[in-house]
């Protein structure tokens, strides 16, 4: 190849032609450096068939700067990266960015320093001093993360190491990780168990796509189940990749699999820090990672010989990427399983309406395990209804839930109560002149956070600190907290039962997988008498002394106009039940609600999914949303509002006339200003066989819009804020 086309990595630009040097060996896939002006730009050598693009002549153009020394990137890989781009309406460019996520790892092999407890003590000893070479004992770390491990500052440990007492070692980066063993811990499966593993092993040697849907009650040991097929995976030297929704299931996930497989699996999620990505990045292109666990970015990572991928928790919206990207991790995954010929597992107690219906259609496999582990029984669930069963005033717990409570710790058992609403108040607002406090860059108020003594907006994050005086009248001791947030429940349970125990579960509490592992330990060794908490704790904890499960406000995910709440309610009710009696002991399960009548409610009650599933199904079908029919959304945003205002107009007025597609809007979006834009949104609804993403693609294209205008598109939102 003398002349290549190459995917820069800047959306504007797309596809540039660059000649190759002598000497110079690439294929499509390489990664090279390009220069773009007086710059040299990250790329990635394509098909030239694939990629648009009149060809510059040869005289024009300039050779390429260098081949980066990682693999070439796989053609199952650049046709996920075209499908993505292609089916989200997204750069192919930003796809590609996301495979490409360790600027570091491209750089080819590395040393770093590290550092160690050399035996020698420093000439003068201080307390500091003492603390670190007491909890520095068997470590080797950089200065940073010995600081983090000692408590103290780096200065300390820097002085250590001039007066000898640490000394550096040098290490390779990409050191090798410990190998998990397929054989190592071998479970004891029911035979239920047992015929599912067999068939996902049989899926799993078979080498073939295979998309499946294992559908397991809550306690039905779905990830024991699905560990055998990784095992067969790990015995064929091929690849693995578990992904996860949330990082604080990881380190609940990695002591699992360490037990059964005796070495942790490589993690990729946010968290990590630089050299942690680069090492996990390498291993993974080279093939000499076995199994990755992850969040939904760890789908587009170079794996060298995938052989598996399981989407633990599929149902969940986290999966669902909300900016750059707009991709869904679970519907990708079974893409990149049909471009690498591999099986893909969705696991869930609660399986998406949409995953359903593909197994009902056909399209998926479908695996059951109808019954918890052990002979352990599903929880009894009961409603009470808050229009007659009213707690007293300034509470928000039933009697009979709070009894219930102190029934349990008398027992020694623990109990969950679960509302999806983090902080102490979602509104706080003045009794003397109404005032309410609001976010200046939002539409939405500001949520009170009594624990750390803070306003914050859970949208863009701004926090303020709650003031003496009202800011508009300035009247002293007048501020009110409205409604609750786990912060208040936990209050109101630590004042109604002050021996008990109580922890408050959200992703302020658990912002890291550290965090997590420290509540998993307290919480099983029984250091927990009441765990409070969000969305969080409805899925992948296990404890066998959690008998009662609590929800505050079963109505909250019902409010708010989003097309999916039914489902969406259904789901994490039904998941935060099924932490109850896991163990030995039954379970029970009471539900707060003032409307006992409708339908996904007293569907909960009595237990029967299929029903609510089936209601739903007609719901959607009669409305032609998913599955059934298609949706996408337009949001335009501006940081001036008549400016957002009349680009959505201008959209909305060249708006496709098909017999097939619907476009309703635009509007103001229910969160007209978001991190200081304004915002609208268009809603497009389409019959399935309809081609969407041409028509918005045909649509969009010849609108000149001002600069400060952005325009995203979103196929198949999740969120209709």
């Amino acid at each position: 190849m003398n002349r290549v086309r190459v995917l820069v990595f800047n959306a504007a630009l797309g596809a540039l032609d660059y000649r190759v040097p002598d000497g110079m060996a690439v294929e499509p896939g390489s990664v090279v450096l390009a220069p773009l002006g007086p710059r040299r730009i990250t790329g990635v050598v394509w098909d030239e068939d694939v990629l648009p693009g009149a060809p510059v002549p040869d005289a024009k153009l300039r050779p390429l700067a260098e081949l980066l020394p990682v693999p070439p990137l796989r053609p199952a890989l650049r046709r996920l990266i075209e499908w993505t781009a292609d089916y989200y309406c997204a750069p192919m460019s930003a796809v590609a960015r996301m495979v490409l996520a360790s600027g570091g790892a491209l750089k080819g092999p590395a040393t770093m320093t590290e550092y160690r407890l050399s035996g020698g003590l420093p000439e003068r000893m201080t307390p500091q001093r003492d603390l670190a070479l007491a909890a520095l004992e068997g470590e080797q770390a950089t200065i940073r993360e010995l600081a983090g491990i000692a408590g103290v500052s780096e200065g300390v440990l820097r002085g250590l190491v001039n007066q000898g007492a640490l000394e550096p070692v040098e290490v390779d980066i990409d050191r090798p990780y410990p190998q998990a063993r397929a054989d190592f811990a071998e479970p004891v499966l029911s035979a239920e168990q047992r015929e599912v593993a067999d068939e996902l092993v049989a899926a799993v040697e078979a080498r073939d796509f295979a998309p499946i849907l294992l559908d397991g009650v809550t306690g039905s040991g779905k990830t024991e189940t699905y560990f055998e097929p990784l095992a067969a995976a790990l015995r064929s030297e091929r690849q693995i990749l578990v992904l996860l929704p949330e990082i604080a299931l990881t380190e609940n996930f990695l002591r699992r699999f360490e037990e059964r497989f005796g070495a942790a699996p490589i993690v990729w999620h946010s968290s990590l820090k630089s050299t942690e990505r680069r090492r996990a990045w390498r291993a993974i292109a080279s093939g000499e990672a076995q199994v990755v666990v992850g969040a939904r970015s760890a789908l587009f990572l170079p794996y060298a010989n995938l052989g598996l991928i399981v989407v633990d928790e599929a149902h969940e919206i986290s999966f669902k990427q909300d900016d750059g990207v707009r991709y869904n991790a679970r519907d990708v995954a079974v893409m990149r399983g049909h471009f690498e010929q591999v099986p893909v597992v969705l696991a869930s107690a609660t399986p998406a309406l949409e995953s359903l219906q593909m197994a009902e259609s056909g399209v998926y496999r479908k695996l059951d395990l109808p019954s918890r582990f052990g002979g352990a029984e599903l929880p009894a669930i009961d409603l009470i209804d808050l229009t007659e069963e009213k707690p007293e005033r300034g509470r928000w717990l039933a009697p009979r839930l709070a009894h219930e409570l102190f029934a349990r710790l008398e027992r020694g058992e623990q109990s969950l109560l679960f509302l999806n609403r983090r902080g102490y108040a979602p509104l706080t607002l003045c009794r003397n002149c109404g005032f309410r406090f609001q976010c200046p860059n939002c539409s939405a108020w500001l949520v009170e956070h009594r624990f750390s003594q803070r306003l914050a907006c859970h949208h863009c994050g701004h926090e303020t600190e709650p003031p003496a005086t009202c800011p508009e009248c300035g009247e002293p001791d007048c501020l009110v907290a409205c409604g609750p947030g786990v912060e208040r429940i936990a209050d109101e349970v630590a004042e109604i039962m002050p021996d008990a125990r109580v922890a408050v579960v959200t992703s302020d509490t658990l912002g890291s997988p550290e965090r997590a592992a420290e509540f998993v330990e307290m919480a099983e060794s029984g250091a927990i008498d009441v765990i409070v908490g969000t969305q969080l704790v409805t899925k992948g904890f296990h404890f066998p002394e959690l008998t009662l499960v609590g929800v505050v406000d079963a109505d909250l995910g019902l409010e708010g106009g989003d097309l999916r709440a039914a489902e969406r309610t259904y789901q994490q009710v039904a998941q935060v039940a099924g932490r109850a009696g896991r163990g030995s002991k039954p379970g029970e399960v009471l539900i707060q609600t003032r409307h006992p009548d409708a339908p996904v409610i007293a569907a909960l009650a009595a237990g029967d999914r299929d029903a609510f599933y089936e209601a739903e199904t007609e719901a959607r079908r009669h409305a032609g949303a998913p599955p059934f029919g298609r949706w996408a959304a337009i949001i335009v945003s501006s940081e001036d509002e008549a400016e957002a205002r009349d680009a959505a107009r201008a959209i909305g007025g060249t708006a496709p006339r098909l017999e097939d597609i619907a476009v309703l809007g635009p509007a103001p979006a229910p969160l007209a200003l978001l991190r200081g834009r304004y915002r609208y949104r268009l809603l497009i609804n389409a019959r399935r066989s309809a081609r969407v993403q041409d028509a918005i693609r045909a649509w969009l294209a010849p609108l000149d819009l001002p600069r400060g205008v952005r325009v995203s598109v979103d196929i198949d939102p999740y969120s209709f804020v």
